[in-house]
């Protein structure tokens, strides 16, 4: 699909993901970042105190963004020094992309431009939710271990 047609079909939608976004367009803070096993147990995903924020304009344009609270400092100054095990603790230790996000037949669907996971570039990808006043909650498509991470976010005013 050319740059030209993409655009014509963009604008022929963003009135309708305007109008199913007035109660998530806002911003969020991250309130908990964690993962339900196989064997319905809950596990902090991202640490105790996990950091996170989640934009979503009012045409359904976002940007989310998730930290592990614990990730260690580089020795270094200098990122492109970092060790094996620092370079894995900065990747694993978070979580970002963007795109668009509409509601579609009761789920939040996420279209990902681009991505810190690169294999979710270019995907749509479907998430339970609960929205209870100030609050979100959704459910992240299940991992190749079975563990489906659970996100819960709060308004900011």
């Amino acid at each position: 699909m050319n740059k030209q047609i993409a655009g014509m079909v963009l604008a022929s939608i963003a009135p309708a993901v305007q109008a199913s976004l007035p109660d998530l367009a806002g911003t969020w803070t991250l309130v908990a970042a964690d993962v339900q096993r196989p064997d319905g147990s809950i596990e902090r995903d991202y640490g105790a105190a996990p950091k996170g924020r989640l934009a979503i304009d009012a045409q359904g344009r976002y940007t989310l963004q998730i930290f592990k609270a614990e990730r260690p400092r580089f020795a270094s100054a200098d990122k492109t020094a970092g060790t094996s095990e620092e370079l894995r603790a900065a990747v694993l230790g978070s979580s970002t992309h963007y795109g668009t996000v509409a509601l579609e037949d009761g789920q939040l669907v996420f279209r990902i431009e681009a991505a810190s996971f690169p294999n979710w570039e270019g995907t749509v990808q479907r998430r339970s939710f609960e929205l209870h006043g100030d609050e979100l909650r959704y459910r992240v498509p299940a991992r190749p271990d079975g563990g489906v991470p659970i996100s819960v976010w709060r308004r900011l005013p």
